[in-house]
């Protein structure tokens, strides 16, 4: 049927009056509207009102994780990804894309995963537990390193599944690949204070003289880096404290039971400063007793103590630093607290 028998067809199938005057008039009118919306649309896509992206449907063994990418891919198992396992087999597909890139250059594969490790490692999982027909959802961008680092942080921040140490480890390897050690210039990039980010490095950081101690390691956050920072300097706390971190690691991996994290730096922190030198602590019902820096500054008086609790008093015009002040608060916690 010809385009314009077609059009009859339909006019007369919509009930209008063909023999009226009005009708070449009424056709008119659809054809106008038709190409209004397509210049409408057109429109938008040159102003970047409508942004179009192009998703694909692939097999997953053609996709390479980017030498870049925030997440440790070897740690994903069954149990990491639970939830987005049901969530796809319930949904019969993937609902959100992965974000990638084209590889050039490599016969293995046709693109590396930027955002979304966790769904081709689900993906590939699932393949190979009896739903062959899944495919890997990608989203495929043109970006650079940069860029690309700063889109898997973004959709990665507010993530639990992902560590702090993996993200902090991500961090540290980004400060030098893109922002030539300028921490300022990435947090600006990254819109974070730097104070924020520098807990971060601190943790990446770590000496693995000192980490060794923790069997899950991954177990690691950024508050747990401030206690472990605390213990580096100086030097000879430093010696004390890698000391203990092997004795721990060598205790665990005889006994074949982990100790929680806590446990470790509270072990670590008795090894480098013990209770009983010059200037701690001492647990007694009244008696007034100031607690020290290593370099004889005051820092906290303990004015006593009895079944309602401990009286403290921060001295902190008696030019001891942060550093000294957490280090003596541990000191008191590890005394009085059960």
């Amino acid at each position: 049927m010809s385009r314009k028998n077609s059009s009859f067809a339909a006019d007369l199938a919509a009930g209008i009056d063909l023999t009226s005057e009005a009708a070449p008039a009424r056709r008119s009118g659809i054809a106008t509207n038709v190409l209004t919306g397509r210049t409408n649309r057109l429109a938008d896509l040159a102003s970047g009102a409508v942004v179009t992206r192009t998703h694909e449907l692939v097999d997953p063994a053609r996709c390479r994780m980017w030498a870049g990418h925030n997440r440790e891919y070897g740690l994903l198992n069954e149990q990491r990804c639970e939830d987005l396992i049901e969530s796809i087999k319930a949904q019969g597909r993937q609902e959100i894309p992965a974000i990638v890139r084209r590889v050039v250059g490599d016969p293995n594969y046709d693109f590396e995963v930027i955002c979304g490790a966790r769904r081709h490692w689900t993906i590939s999982w699932l393949r190979s537990h009896n739903y062959p027909e899944f495919k890997f959802l990608i989203d495929v961008r043109e970006i650079g390193d940069e860029e690309a680092f700063r889109l898997a942080d973004i959709e990665n921040r507010a993530r639990d599944d992902l560590t702090d140490l993996e993200r902090a480890r991500d961090y540290l390897r980004a400060l030098d690949a893109y922002y030539e050690g300028r921490q300022k210039t990435m947090a600006e990039r990254l819109k974070v204070s730097e104070s924020w980010l520098t807990r971060y490095l601190d943790l990446a950081r770590l000496p693995t003289e000192l980490t060794r101690a923790f069997t899950e390691t991954q177990e690691l956050g950024v508050r747990n880096a401030i206690a472990l920072k605390s213990l580096l300097k100086p030097e000879d706390r430093r010696e004390r404290a890698f000391k203990e971190a092997g004795r721990l690691a060598k205790a665990q991996e005889e006994g074949g039971q982990p100790m929680p994290v806590l446990e470790v730096i509270k072990a670590l922190t008795l090894a480098v400063d013990p209770p009983k030198r010059s200037g701690s602590p001492k647990k007694s019902g009244s008696t007034t007793t100031t607690v020290s820096s290593e370099g004889g500054k005051p820092v906290l008086k303990v004015e006593g103590a009895d079944r309602k609790g401990v009286r403290l008093t921060l001295l902190n015009n008696g030019g001891a630093s942060r550093e000294d002040a957490e280090r003596a608060i541990r000191e008191v916690l590890d005394l009085y607290w059960a």
